[in-house]
């Protein structure tokens, strides 16, 4: 088979063009412009363009499929050439449903968490040496890709993403996999340019739920009031296995579970990622793997790439990043790093850099979000702001947003940065919080912080 990607620089496009490659098929590319580590990859498999740019003579009859990716535009030249000769147009999530639709399909969504859980399932299914196709929206040690796919394995395992599927397709993308085995994480209010109203949003995971088919299990967070309505008033003729925060506790700045074995020591901790673990037993169980091998599998995971990642640590001082950048997901890690440091001064330091997240209407969902931090930082770049065409957001209007008289608020990089240097962190625990670098932190340089 002989495909081509439109956008294919993009994390999960890359990714999806490797694994494919690896199956045996032939896999062509173009984009504009491709940064690292998506160019350095697709450069290893022989899949990076010659030249960037986007070239309408690329695109002929002999290709047999187009997957298009959200980076192009309606008006891309090599989409409109493809629509023009009748070929077959995939978005990503599409192309993955065709890819496994004879498959027993785990799929895993949520506003938050989503990664974490499918990383946790991924980690324990390889750690007992369970081979399963996969979709997971970050790098897992261990795994060489973010996706996997196979004729032979009997599952795959799907991060849920609610975002677009494609520029011409405007369909979340956990709409489209149909799973048979589902979990909700919990709903909190995003990607407000795409669902205006918190209505709205929620009304997406309604139908992620009645999408399932008949017979499936869905796995649901009975902590959030949201899925539990959604998934126990739901009509569709599903199973419905809740769970909840499991008994913990914290001693010497180790989280340990409570299991009929024993208490269980853990490398990750907080509340929300205890949370996440309850879900992954249950989706594991679901796929044949027992409590026991379960419990003896998740004590050695450390975590997802860039979710409560710990990148420097000495005897008086700790520096997690962390991808949360949501109001619900601000306010889950900085309380998850008060709690487990409870002797330590807690520096948070959250840069708005979503397009939700510099929307002057949006700001008020972040009351409250500092508030278990000790001192807390506010960083945004106004040019970010023009980038994506909004209404410039001021000082005033974030300092009420987040309603702490103590907030400190950056919009200059070298400022930030010669604040965080100079601080004293001697007794401290610093989260860094975005999906950006503070406009051009070297993270390198901070773990020589401690």
């Amino acid at each position: 088979m002989n495909i081509h990607f439109i956008a294919i620089g993009g994390s999960a496009m890359h990714n999806l063009a490797i694994a494919l490659h690896q199956k045996g098929y032939q896999v062509f590319g173009s984009d504009d412009t491709i940064h690292n580590p998506s160019k350095a990859r697709l450069e290893k498999y022989g899949l990076l363009p010659k030249e960037f740019g986007w070239f309408p003579e690329k695109i002929s009859s002999d290709l047999d499929v187009i997957i298009l990716g959200m980076h192009a535009k309606k008006d891309n030249p090599e989409l409109l050439k493809a629509q023009e000769l009748g070929l077959k147009i995939y978005s990503y999530p599409e192309f993955l449903y065709e890819q496994c639709k004879n498959k027993t399909r785990v799929v895993i969504g949520g506003s938050h968490g989503k990664t974490t859980i499918t990383s946790m399932i991924l980690h324990v299914l390889n750690y007992h040496e369970r081979d399963v196709d996969y979709m997971v929206g970050a790098q897992l040690e261990g795994f060489e890709t973010m996706v996997h796919l196979t004729e032979e394995n009997d599952f795959m395992v799907l991060e849920g993403d609610e975002y677009l599927s494609s520029p011409i397709d405007m369909r979340p993308k956990f709409h489209l996999y149909k799973p048979n085995i589902a979990l909700l994480s919990g709903i909190a209010w995003d990607h407000i340019n795409v669902f205006p109203t918190f209505e709205n949003y929620k009304e997406q995971f309604k139908i992620f739920t009645d999408s399932m088919i008949n017979g499936g299990s869905m796995v649901y967070n009975i902590e959030d009031e949201h899925v539990k309505d959604i998934v126990e008033s739901s009509e569709n003729h599903i199973k419905k296995y809740p769970y909840e925060t499991p008994n913990h506790f914290i001693e010497n700045g180790i989280t340990y579970l409570e299991t009929a074995e024993g208490n269980l020591p853990l490398e990750i901790f907080g509340k929300h990622n205890l949370q996440n673990l309850a879900g992954a037993k249950w989706i594991c169980q679901h796929m044949q793997v027992d409590e026991d091998d379960f419990y003896e599998a998740i004590a050695s995971f450390s975590g997802a790439s860039k979710r409560l990642e710990k990148i420097a640590e000495s005897n008086s001082t700790v520096i997690f990043k962390d991808f949360a950048h949501s109001p619900s997901k601000v306010a889950a890690t900085t309380k998850a790093v008060k709690e487990q440091y409870s002797e330590r001064t807690v520096l948070a330091c959250l840069e708005l850099h979503t397009y939700s997240s510099l929307n002057a209407e949006f700001l008020a969902e972040y009351k409250g979000a500092l508030d278990f931090a000790d001192k807390a930082v506010v960083f945004y770049s106004p040019d970010a702001v023009k980038i994506k065409q909004l209404e410039e957001v001021t000082h005033q209007q974030i300092a009420n947003a987040f309603e702490r008289e103590d907030l400190v608020i950056y919009t200059n990089p070298a400022a930030f940065k010669e604040f965080l240097f100079a601080e004293n962190l001697t007794n401290s625990a610093v989260v860094l919080m975005s999906s950006g670098n503070y406009g051009g932190l070297d993270f390198d340089e901070v773990k020589g912080l401690v």
